[in-house]
């Protein structure tokens, strides 16, 4: 199993980039110093100037890859999505129980990151960390439908029907599983900002995490809708 994760590529939408960054060296230098460079100074101070400087190659060089900063972030964050949507099939597919299945599941799509060594040129703490910031600016733009059609968001997309489909295999008379689902997913990375920067509008902290909350929230929600 170890020597097959060590192989795995996550399929990113071509509609991301106009060459692959995985297929090369320098493209996956630029995906990792991207993300470092991103996460030190915002979204709104990185250009590709800097990230040739960083990288020590041209800033054309990066265009080659990328047309634009935004194609960029929105392959950094359908790289994050494939990622947990890797982890959930990983982490559920052996699990025969459905509540198990489901706790495990909302385990996954909430918890806090930690690094993993299958992928040596993304590091996924420091990824968290921009999409827990950054996410929304990836699809809150007038070309938000246009890119839905090319289909540039269809990793994030399967996350949730597939987290949804664990919600219904719970409780199949449930009638909002795509609502919950992309409430706990999209609802964990606003109370991880919250909990970094408004502190005072969660109960999230040290001691109480995100996950401890949703399956709060989705166990209790379920088990009205049973009775």
């Amino acid at each position: 199993m170890k020597n097959l994760l060590s192989n795995l590529k996550i399929e990113i939408p071509s509609g991301t980039y106009i060459k692959d960054p995985q297929t090369s060296d320098l493209g996956k230098r630029i995906i990792e110093h991207s993300i470092i460079l991103i996460e030190d100074i915002g979204f709104e101070n990185f250009n590709f100037k800097k990230l040739g400087k960083l990288i020590g190659s041209n800033e054309s060089s990066v265009y080659r890859y990328f047309e634009s900063k935004h194609k960029l972030l929105i392959y950094l964050t359908s790289w994050y999505w494939g990622w947990i949507q890797y982890q959930l099939v990983l982490e559920t597919y052996s699990i025969q129980n459905p509540k198990e299945k489901l706790l495990k599941a909302i385990e996954v799509v909430t918890k806090t990151t930690k690094q993993d060594s299958n992928f040596s040129h993304v590091n996924e703490v420091l990824l968290n960390s921009i999409i827990i910031n950054e996410n929304s600016k990836s699809y809150l733009t007038k070309e938000v439908d246009i890119e839905n059609k090319e289909g540039v968001f269809k990793l994030y997309k399967e996350v949730i029907k597939r987290f949804a489909e664990i919600i219904s295999l719970y409780n199949n008379s449930y009638k909002h599983p795509l609502t919950l689902a992309s409430t706990i997913i999209d609802g964990a990375l606003h109370q991880q900002f919250l909990k970094q920067h408004f502190k005072s509008l969660t109960n999230c902290n040290d001691k109480t995490s995100p996950t401890s909350f949703f399956i709060n929230l989705t166990l209790k929600t379920l088990s009205d809708e049973r009775k």
